[in-house]
């Protein structure tokens, strides 16, 4: 009978894998531990993990003394889900049109689209400033959300899934008597919910994260994102680190929430394919 020998690489792998995730998580603690520590814990106990003065002030103090950051939560929530809803929506109907609509310039329409994705986005940051401020867009929820209310990148995601979408599925609904737009909306758009959901977790956490486009459109403070109200607890003298962290974990919440909520869909999302 043939021993069976120790499998050193899959220990190694596991090894290696558990100290990255380590390496991973440890920062995201200390800054969890930090939000519930004093300024001047953070600032004289180092890297200690568990706080030995723990206290919710942090929290209660960015609410009530912190006047604005409720307005800036409420303007990233604005923001991020109009913006993605309207994403989910311009993406999909322009991925299934260059996947499965016979149009004159198709290919054309899809290599501009590729062509796009190769564009920096730091490229067409002052143009877009310019052409805000023609509109008298700057300062404003449009502002931020039109410019980004399509995306190249999940244009071409949507056209690869819909490409490998059953035909036999369209041509039953046409049979039923659905039109194209009937048939998209309610045959094809339920069935692509695994990509769409993926798409909607990439599309939030950018809108989400997004510190350059706020900084630069927004001149108000009330219309400050999250991102960019952080820095509020800055000061030409000192940092307050505490206040600083709790907001953070303010912040994250949404998407860890969302990524947690969604998480069946998010690998499943990418894989290209049209599932019965």
């Amino acid at each position: 009978m043939k021993k069976e020998q120790p499998n050193y690489l899959k220990a190694f792998l596991y090894i290696l894998l558990f100290s990255y995730a380590v390496i991973t998580l440890l920062p995201f603690a200390w800054a969890l531990s930090a939000s519930f520590k004093p300024l001047n814990e953070i600032l004289s106990a180092g890297l200690n993990i568990f706080p030995e003065n723990f206290t919710f002030d942090n929290y209660v103090t960015i609410f009530t003394e912190q006047e604005l950051f409720p307005r800036w939560l409420l303007n990233s929530v604005i923001v991020a889900v109009i913006g993605t809803a309207l994403n989910i929506v311009f993406n999909s109907m322009a991925g299934y049109a260059l996947a499965r609509v016979a149009f004159p310039g198709r290919t054309t329409w899809f290599i501009i689209v590729l062509a796009v994705l190769m564009i920096p986005a730091q490229v067409t940051m002052i143009p877009n400033f310019l052409i805000l401020k023609e509109l008298g867009w700057l300062n404003s929820y449009q502002g931020l959300i039109v410019p980004g209310m399509i995306n190249a990148t999940f244009i071409f995601m949507m056209r690869q899934f819909f490409v490998n979408f059953p035909k036999e599925v369209e041509e039953a609904a046409a049979i039923d008597g659905l039109s194209r737009i009937g048939t998209f909306f309610r045959i094809v758009m339920p069935m692509a919910k695994a990509s769409i959901g993926a798409m909607a977790i990439f599309v939030f956490m950018g809108f989400w994260n997004n510190f350059m486009a706020p900084l630069i459109i927004m001149t108000d403070a009330s219309m400050y994102t999250l991102p960019v109200g952080l820095n509020a607890f800055q000061s030409d003298y000192a940092t307050y680190w505490n206040y600083v962290m709790a907001a953070s974990m303010v912040f994250t919440l949404p998407v860890l929430v969302l990524y947690i909520l969604f998480n069946k869909y998010f690998l499943k999302g990418l894989s290209f394919r049209g599932d019965k």
